[in-house]
């Protein structure tokens, strides 16, 4: 029985990255091997063991054979006989196939058939064999380390493969919750933009999401968006949010503010009127159709209807910003509204000349939230009732203290 660390880990190590979580491969060993060594199954399709002192995963070396489309319909097979050079083979991209004997990063310890250290040199994103083409969440995989390794090129012939891919059906059945698992990870990278051109470039942006395939090539007003183009201008955004430090949610949100412009009719163009309520339909059928945790399917709703209005808010008066605030639900929710207003500065320094501007909005906006939050509702309703004022007209009270406030609290 021998064990091997494989995978990132030995990715990261030998790229002198910090190593997160550990995979171990066990070659030459039985079910009854590994619980004779005091590890624990876990229940998977394929086996898996957690190591008694680290709760690390352990999986024997096995092989995998497509029996159906899509992610789902794999025949897993694990025995003492399956070597290490093809468990490795079974692996997305040579840089994620090589095998480190107990953990050691020393070329004496390394072993890497598929010459994933040349391509770590090289910086190659490489698939391992033609087994790639059975598993096409791996289009999304490359994708995504795309956004992370920004300084690593995707080989021709792996994007040739993709491409078959996606041309052979396969990733119109991958199941959604990988998608938006991967899609999620994606936006999380240092260069979430980089995750959309490879998506592109093989044809899975239109399939996965048509939505923000079609805002390539669609013209904004020159004067507000020197880079013209709205799939230009929405990586422009992507990026930006990354370089904030923006939390999921906000680089969602990023991704589907305007969405309505792809709808837009080509008379109107390059002006897009009422893509907001535009782009808060097309997401939602975008979030339906991936599944969309509801936090970040909400503050997207917001952005898409509310990012105009807030960046032209320092035109509106006391009682405009309210009304704002209100249909942001920005009292009852102010977190999520400072994560709109972030969204909303990514989308004014995602342009072409204005990634180093300020964004006056978002500290406007915020003063004007707390303002209005710290209006004590309690002695104002019960003065109203006192009065014999109810429903409607205790709130009208409220409203109108709370836009006190706020004109008070704000320059002129």
């Amino acid at each position: 029985m021998k064990i091997y660390m494989v995978g990132g880990a030995v990715r990261d190590a030998l790229l002198g990255l910090p190593v997160q979580d550990r995979d171990w491969v066990v070659v030459g060993a039985t079910p009854e091997d590994m619980a004779a060594q005091g590890f624990r199954p876990v229940g998977r399709d394929f086996p898996v063991f957690l190591h008694p002192d680290t709760h690390e995963e352990y999986a024997l070396a096995r092989t995998e054979r497509k029996s159906g489309r899509g992610y789902r319909g794999f025949v897993v097979h694990a025995a003492p006989d399956v070597t290490l050079e093809e468990d490795l083979a079974r692996r997305d991209l040579t840089i994620n196939a090589i095998a480190a004997n107990a953990g050691e990063i020393s070329a004496e310890a390394l072993f890497d058939p598929y010459f994933g250290q040349r391509d770590l040199q090289q910086r190659v994103l490489r698939h391992v064999g033609d087994a790639f083409r059975e598993d096409p969440v791996r289009i999304l995989r490359v994708a995504r380390f795309a956004a992370r390794f920004t300084d690593f090129a995707v080989a021709p012939e792996t994007t040739q493969l993709m491409r078959e891919m996606v041309d052979a059906g396969e990733a119109d059945h991958l199941v959604p919750e990988r998608v938006w698992q991967e899609l999620a990870r994606g936006l999380m990278e240092v260069q979430p933009s980089r995750m959309f051109a490879v998506l592109r470039s093989c044809g899975a942006l239109a399939v996965l999401l048509p939505e923000v395939e079609r805002l390539w090539g669609v013209p904004q007003r020159a004067e507000y968006h020197p880079e013209v183009d709205t799939g230009v201008h929405l990586m422009m955004v992507l990026d930006m949010s990354a370089r904030l430090n923006a939390p999921l949610g906000v680089r969602f949100a990023c991704l589907t503010h305007d969405l309505g412009k792809g709808t837009t009719p080509h008379e109107l163009l390059p002006r897009h009127l009422g893509h907001e309520q535009r782009s808060a339909k097309l997401l939602r059928g975008v979030c339906e159709r991936l599944r969309v945790p509801v936090d970040c399917r909400e503050l997207a709703d917001v952005v898409a209807r509310e990012h105009g209005n807030i960046h032209r808010s320092g035109e509106l008066n006391a009682a405009a910003l309210l009304r704002l605030l209100e249909r942001c639900d920005a009292i009852r929710k102010p977190e999520r509204f400072e994560d709109v207003l972030l969204a909303c500065e990514c989308d004014a320094r995602g342009r072409l000349g204005f990634e180093e501007s300020a964004y006056p909005q978002r500290a406007r906006l915020l003063a004007a939230m707390r303002a209005a939050r710290a209006v004590d509702t309690a002695p104002l309703a019960a003065d109203a009732a006192a009065r014999g004022l109810k429903g409607p007209q205790v709130g009208e009270q409220i409203h109108a203290a709370r836009a006190q406030a706020i004109a008070a609290a704000l320059p002129d």
